[in-house]
Parts: C-alpha cells; structure tokens; sequence
C-alpha cells in the first residue's frame, strides 16, 4: 500500500512503516475541518470552536510500526520503568509486552472479571515507584450478588513477572446493576499519590440519572487513596448525601483520563449517545451534565431528554464531536522528537478507528489532525513509552508504536 513499507521483524511480530505527509501544523492554517459528514442533529455549540475545529497535518514524517497482532481484545496499555509495556486483555489477562513485540504468558493472581458485553479487564497503571514496590492498580468489571459494578484493584508484580501477589479489590462503585454496559474503566495515578477512576452511568435510562446523584458511584469520576479511601481535600467531604470519593459527576461514560504535562489539570473524553462525544477539562465538585444536557440524541433518533445543550450550572465540553468517533484512551504527548507535538492530547478513536490529535492553547482546542486512519483499526488506548515514542492498541489486537522517522 501507499507509504508502507512492510517487513518482518526477528521473532513472530509483524511490523510495518509509514511516513506523516507534510503539511502545515500551524493554527489558522485554513485546513478544512478533519470531519466531513454530516451532523446527527441540528444543535449548534456553545461557543466557536467547540466542535469541528480547523484541521492540522504534522510536518514532522512520524512512521508507524505493529509490533504484534497476538493481542486479544487489548483494552488498557501502561509502561514499566525498564521501557516494558504492562496490557490488559478484556477477557481478564494481564501481559507484559517487549518494545521488539514479544508478548509474555498470561500474568496470574488476576481476581476474575466479568467480560460480558463492554466489561472485562480495563485500565492500568503501576505505581511511580514500581522500581521499589512493583505495585499495580487496576479497573475490572465486578459480578456481585447485587449486580455488576466497576471495581479498584492492586496488587504486587511478583519478581519472575509471572504473577501478581497479594491481589486485593480497593473500591466499588457502587450499587451494582444486572447490565453489563458503560463502566468508564481508566485510572489514572496523580501526582499526590492518589487514584483517579472513571465510572460510567451503566447506559440504561433507569441508570442514567444516577450520574445526578452524589449518592452514587455511577458517572463520576473518583478520587481515592491508594488503600481505596476517599482522598483528603475531595469536594464532597462532609456533605450529607454525597459520596465523599467524588471528584465530579454528570458524566455518561468516560474511557479517557489524562493530567496536562505543564498545568497538571485534569482532562477527560466521554462517549456521547449518537453524537455528542466529549472533551471536558474537570474542576473538583463541577457537574459536567449528563443526562440533562447533551449535544447528542438517542440511538434510536429521538431527542435525550428536554434536548437542551445549556444549562446555568452544567459545565461546557471544551469540544465535542458530532458524528461520533467513540473516544477512548488518552495521553498528552511530552516527548522531544517531535517538538511540534509536544502537549498536544492524542486520543484512540473506536468508531472513528483513527488516532485523534488535538492541538491545545489556553485550555480550547485549535487544530485536529486523525493519524493511522488508514490502518482501519478501533484504537483502545495510548501512551507515551519511556522512549519517548507513542504506543496504541487496538480491539483487533494489534500494538503499535509510532515515532519520528
């Protein structure tokens, strides 16, 4: 194919390159925007440039390698301090991954998820002193007696990095619901040494209003210690009927959390119903509106609720996408061998199955750019690698790295 390049690397994995074309990556290029089909509806944004922003194209020639294709159903990607890759499978394995592609045997010591419908194994991280306690956290979908919910875990990367030792469910977002969709899933770890989780509102109308409500788990996202308390300073501590793990609410179901390189602020993508995904910048205590508000409609064509998309008290997406492109994992890119990427949010794409590049300046995104849409893969999540490099996996099973050339 065009600008590919394939070749086979020592072992099993199959990899190929491909060139960035070179164009302009400055804003106020003139690029058209980077969506070209139509709407789902008629709603107009908030302010200019919240949604189908001006299109970017990097100059920089970046190639993209797959590393292995051995992946079942990859769902969240973290790196160790050596430069190895920890994996999650949906289906509940933990792996490790070499940078050449070499995929481990299954890690036990796993607590048993449910994979049923959208639940399964998800996000990971390991602790920034891993090097010391080799500890790993991790999101799951839980079965309990009182229905499935999105559940904490931790535990020890034993040394032969076969097993994980001491494995122990830290929190619940609870109540559990027999559904088995819409669990957020993404941890992040903050600077403070505190967990950041996503949940999601379960995707049922019955659900849905509970991403309303302090009183539950569903829709937020959590802020917790890492023994799975609610975290000092939360904005609903003390609160009669608030949960004190909330750090915000309104939200359908995030499957992208990220912290900014240099203010160190909170971003998060959530999937909008037909349309109306989200980019949000979350502020402690802030209701981010779902359902009340949405610049999307139901699957079926109608309207979601009283079909307004502003409301005094509710917080505007930063941007938001219409079509839908189904966001998922995000990193913001911090290395140097691309210098006009740097700080610039990438975003694995489902539905879209691209990787999203968005070009931020004072907290507003000023250019989009979708890279390996070419590859026509449902892009899981992404990080940056300890070499610097971006590594993405997808629904099919494939890692790739993507680097300057």
């Amino acid at each position: 194919m065009k600008n590919r390049l394939f070749m086979i690397l020592a072992g099993s994995s199959l990899a190929f390159t491909a060139c960035g074309q070179t164009a302009s990556t400055q804003t106020g290029s003139g690029l058209a925007p980077v969506e070209t089909k139509e709407p789902n509806s008629a709603y107009k944004p908030a302010f200019a440039g919240q949604t189908r922003v001006a299109g970017v194209k990097s100059s920089t020639n970046y190639q993209r390698t797959v590393l292995t294709e051995a992946l079942k159903s990859p769902w969240g990607i973290t790196s160790l301090p050596d430069g190895r890759l920890l994996v999650t499978e949906k289906e509940g394995t933990l792996r490790l991954v070499t940078t050449d592609g070499k995929v481990s045997e299954a890690i036990t010591g796993i607590p048993k998820v449910n994979p049923a419908g959208q639940g399964g194994l998800l996000g990971i991280r390991v602790d920034p002193d891993f090097a010391k306690n080799r500890m790993v956290y991790w999101v799951f979908s839980d079965a309990t007696p009182e229905g499935n919910l999105t559940a904490v875990a931790k535990g020890k990367l034993a040394a032969n990095d076969k097993t994980i030792e001491g494995a122990t469910v830290i929190y619940r977002a609870t109540p559990g619901y027999k559904g088995t969709l819409h669990y957020g899933g993404r941890i992040l770890v903050a600077p403070d040494g505190n967990l950041l989780i996503s949940t999601g509102e379960r995707s049922d109308k019955v659900t849905r209003p509970q991403a309303q409500q302090l009183n539950s788990g569903l829709g937020k996202v959590i802020r917790i210690t890492k023994e799975g308390q609610p975290a000092p300073g939360n904005p609903f501590a003390g609160q009669a009927d608030a949960r004190p793990e909330l750090y915000s609410y309104g939200h359908r179901n995030v499957q992208g959390l990220a912290l900014h390189p240099v203010t160190g602020e909170l971003w998060e993508n959530e999937f909008g119903p037909r349309g109306g995904d989200e980019l949000n910048l979350i502020k402690p205590g802030k209701n981010y509106g779902w359902p009340t508000i949405t610049y999307g409609i139901e699957y079926s064509g109608d309207k979601v609720g009283e079909a307004i998309q502003q409301k005094d008290g509710l917080e505007q997406p930063v941007y938001y996408w219409d079509p839908s492109v189904s966001p998922s994992g995000m990193t913001f890119y911090t290395g140097d061998a691309i210098p006009e990427w740097k700080n610039n949010l990438f975003i694995g794409s489902l539905s879209g199955m691209h990787v999203v590049r968005l070009v931020i300046e004072n907290n507003k995104v000023v250019g989009e750019e979708r890279l390996l849409a070419d590859e026509l893969q449902r892009f899981r999540d992404i990080t940056q690698g300890k070499d610097g490099a971006l590594y993405a996996i997808t629904d099919q099973g494939r890692l790739y790295r993507i680097s300057k050339k």
